[in-house]
């Protein structure tokens, strides 16, 4: 990939958010929140990728749900989602399955977040809708408290 535009104007990654979540009394999995690092809110729908690594471990992205303005989008449904609006303020979360959470203390989270901007066409590009491509990602170490 060439040109890739990055603009942090906050963390990506918030702090004091990552938390283990619970079903009917048992941890399910943990949850972080995170922020769109760009100078504009953009639609869910221009996300191209979203993967996330904790403490070198992958996970599937069946197993992650985007959660933000009161609703759960899995990773598939992102790409449909073209009336769903993410502000450059609101906070999304980001909840994983993993039976048993995350022990509390330090972890590293690795979260790759591209999306496009579809107003941005990609110079010198021979093909149509090429847009270009905003790194929206951080790896981070924050703390779970559990």
């Amino acid at each position: 990939m060439g040109l890739v535009m990055k603009l942090r104007f906050t963390d990506i990654i918030q702090e004091n958010t990552l938390k283990n979540y619970y079903v009917d009394g048992k941890v399910c999995g943990f949850q972080f929140d995170v922020r769109l690092g760009y100078y504009r809110g953009h639609y869910l729908s221009v996300i191209d990728e979203l993967d996330i690594t904790v403490d070198g471990e992958t996970f599937d992205k069946q197993e992650i749900t985007f959660c933000l303005n009161g609703k759960e989008f899995g990773i598939a449904e992102l790409k449909h989602q073209f009336s769903e609006f993410w502000t450059i303020l609101a906070p999304a979360t980001v909840m994983v399955r993993r039976a048993g959470g995350l022990t509390p203390g330090e972890h590293e989270i690795d979260f790759k977040l591209m999306l496009h901007s579809p107003y941005m066409p990609l110079p010198g590009a021979n093909v149509p809708h090429a847009y270009t491509p905003i790194d929206s990602c951080e790896k981070k170490t924050v703390i779970l408290m559990d």
